[in-house]
């Protein structure tokens, strides 16, 4: 093992260390008055109740899951034996990066408030480094997961010198399950609860009641705020370790597929590369979240600057220290992989600029779908799909020309290097998810911004710190939208990745098998020099091929199916929502003039009750799936599965991300007193496109990208189910 590895966790203790200075930094901040406090103590008692509540659920799952792995590994020998104690450690550390940046959040929320109410640059840093306490955490704790995994398996598991690092790295790539399914089950659950008690504090507090928003008198809010934390923080934080665990796995597979057989040397360090860039992103993410800062009276576009600054001077350290990097570790074309790295960095921007462009009340798009609230609601929902559809564009062209690019410099142009084209491809995922750590503290700042907004407006604090607040909601909103856009477009690439990975499941499967050989009918060649073309050839996997079809539009409806349930079941804890806050302002006499205090707990209930039981059917239609699809359709079906799913899923998120992104802030910028602002007709047909927005961008959407990785992972764990017993 190269002594560079240690590195890798060195910099994941550096990350976890000034994410508890953070902390501490957050916590010796002023958190304002004993109403302030109670109100934050209300959210934060909420939103651990619920964690753990998720957290039981989910260990249930977990548990049978990692028995059942355990059987597949040690009984049926259909996998490897490490997998089962993986699974568990990855859905471990997934579930505890979110818990951290959650309890975070909840104590920043007073804080923030207290420190707008002295300047806004005061209220951005707080909010931004406390959000950056979950960034590092995130990398972290992924780093270092990695970094014991890696390690353990280098020194136990016994093989021939020559195949290790292909040894393992094929391992570690189902390591990605335990993750993965945390991250869906964070997302879906946290979602659910988020959305079901904010669309039902909107419709019937803001529409039904006209009181403002975040108001005390309204049942949900306390709901609501909850939400932001278990959603929108945890389930986030969830989602993106999952986003970049992944990609480091994927990118490490390939460098072992890539160069094996070019000496042990060059191939360890190929398998080293990502996880030492992704490392090299965390060290200068930090230099980058010690630049963010802003003047007062700042507008949108002052505080789009201040965050893009930071994430910039990260971005230009990163590009430099690759380069060594790659020229250090002396790769044959390290030029072209540096490129491929630097391919994924301008890719990921170029994406996170359309979603800040497409969301932002700054610009045009979003502007315009607020000015379609004059006529009513149906025209701000026609509007804001329309915009969803076209802002789909330049994300997918992106990926499309950063794919090409990073296979084109990896294989130095030589597009029948299909094993280096690939590992370029992963690299560049890898790339794009470098600098997360600083990404991430500018999504985790957001709902940071939204509670300290609830919490003024429940003290009673002047209407100066509430515009300050809602100033820093509503770049949260954007950055939001941004931190989404880098996480489906990630998946795309790291899918891709993915798909290669399970090639090479299908090859060791074969060999565990007894087969030394693959009939190709002209030829024969042997399996381990097999190219993924040979394979390609071997499972008839073409176009013409009516079970690759058949997967196709499976993979297809699936994204589609999992959107479905997940608004469904949105719109069902939100009726259930709804219901109770019209019945707690008609039975509780005396909440409107504040002589009587709503039921808070009732409402947190709602949610808690139906995200813990709406989160389990769609997780079991990601993880039975590809298994299903296996057994009756073989290889070329599970391959068009995965094809199918990544090319409508990512499509399907990003309009989804980018719709809900643009109603939520063609709502704020009314409120800013545009078209005729609070209170107006216009102000209720945008409340009503922000609540269809709400799953869209915060429940359905976001899921999809992991839905994606998962699928693919469950197809390399099941892969051989699908080589010895599938039926066609």
């Amino acid at each position: 093992m190269l002594a560079i590895f240690w590195a890798a966790p060195f910099v994941a203790c550096i990350a976890l260390w000034f994410a508890w200075t953070f902390y501490r930094g957050m916590m010796a901040e002023d958190a304002g008055s004993d109403r302030m406090q109670t109100i934050a103590r209300h959210v934060r008692k909420g939103a651990i109740a619920y964690l753990l509540q998720q957290y039981r659920v989910v260990g249930v799952v977990f548990l049978l899951a990692a028995a059942l792995l355990a059987l597949l590994s040690f009984g049926l020998d259909l996998q490897n034996r490490w997998l089962p104690f993986a699974f568990l450690t990855g859905g471990f550390f997934s579930g505890l990066a979110g818990f951290f940046g959650m309890q975070t959040a909840t104590q920043a929320s007073s804080r923030t408030a207290q420190a707008a109410a002295k300047s806004l640059n005061r209220g951005l840093r707080v909010a931004f480094r406390s959000g950056a306490v979950m960034g590092l955490t995130v990398v972290g704790l992924a780093l270092l997961d990695y970094s014991f995994w890696f390690y353990i398996l280098n020194r136990f598991l016994h093989v021939p010198e020559e195949l290790k690092m292909t040894a393992i790295t094929g391992i570690m790539v189902t390591f990605g399950m335990g993750v993965s399914l945390q991250a869906l089950f964070a997302r879906v659950g946290g979602g659910i609860f988020t959305k079901a008690a904010d669309v039902g504090a909107d419709l019937v507090g803001k529409v039904e009641k006209g009181i403002p928003e975040d108001d005390p008198r309204n049942p949900a809010t306390i709901a609501d705020n909850v939400g932001d934390n278990v959603g929108d923080v945890a389930g986030m934080g969830a989602d993106l370790y999952e986003s970049f665990y992944s990609s480091i796995l994927a990118a490490a597979a390939l460098g072992a597929v890539a160069f094996n057989g070019m000496g042990t040397a060059l191939q360890a360090r190929a398998v080293l590369l990502p996880v030492l860039i992704g490392a090299c992103g965390t060290l200068f993410s930090i230099f980058g979240i010690y630049t963010v800062r802003t003047e007062e009276n700042a507008n949108m576009g002052v505080l789009l600057r201040a965050l893009g600054r930071g994430i910039n001077w990260c971005n230009i350290f990163v590009v430099a220290a690759i380069f060594c990097l790659c020229r250090w570790l002396n790769f044959p074309n390290y030029l072209g992989l540096w490129g491929a790295v630097v391919v994924g960095l301008i890719t990921g921007s170029v994406i996170g600029k359309s979603s800040e462009y497409y969301t932002s009340q700054a610009y045009r798009p979003t502007q315009n779908v607020a000015r379609q609230c004059a006529t009513g609601a149906a025209t701000v929902i026609i509007a804001g799909m329309g915009l969803g559809m076209v802002s789909a564009a330049v994300p997918v062209l992106s990926v499309v020309i950063g794919t090409i690019c990073a296979y084109a410099l990896a294989s130095g142009f030589d597009f029948s290097q299909v094993n280096a084209g690939l590992y370029g491809i992963g690299i560049s995922a890898v790339g794009m998810l470098s600098t997360l750590a600083i990404t991430l503290a500018t999504d985790a700042y957001g709902p940071i911004a939204d509670n300290a907004g609830g919490n003024a407006e429940m003290s009673g604090l002047g209407g100066g710190v509430r515009e300050r607040t809602d100033t820093l909601d509503s770049l949260g909103n954007t950055t939001a939208a941004t931190g989404k856009g880098f996480a489906i477009g990630s998946a795309a690439l790291t899918a891709l990745a993915l798909l290669a990975s399970y090639v090479e499941g299908v090859r060791m499967c074969l060999m565990r098998s007894g087969l030394t050989a693959i009939d190709l009918g002209t030829r024969a060649v042997e399996l381990s020099s097999a190219t993924l073309q040979d394979f390609m050839t071997y499972f008839e996997v073409h176009i013409l091929n009516p079970k690759l079809i058949l997967g196709l539009f499976l993979g297809s409806m699936l994204s589609f199916v999992f959107c479905g349930l997940t608004m469904n079941a949105v719109g069902r804890a939100a009726t259930k929502m709804v219901n109770e806050v019209r019945r707690q302002f008609r039975e509780i006499k005396g909440i409107l003039d504040g002589s009587a205090e709503p039921d808070y707990g009732e409402c947190v209930r709602i949610s808690t009750s139906a995200a813990q039981w709406e989160m389990i059917f769609p997780a079991l239609v990601a993880l039975c799936a590809p298994i299903l699809v296996g057994l009756f359709l073989g290889v070329p079906g599970v391959m068009g599965l995965l094809a199918g799913s990544l090319s409508t899923g990512f499509i399907l998120a990003i309009f989804m991300a980018n719709s809900g992104g643009c109603w939520d802030n063609a709502k704020k910028f009314i409120e800013e007193g545009q078209h005729g602002g609070k209170g107006s007709s216009a102000h209720h047909a945008a409340i009503i496109g922000d609540t269809v927005g709400d799953p869209f961008k915060d429940t359905s959407g976001p899921s999809l990208n992991i839905l994606i990785k998962l699928m693919t992972i469950v197809s390399i764990v099941a892969v051989g189910i699908t080589v010895k017993y599938h039926i066609i």
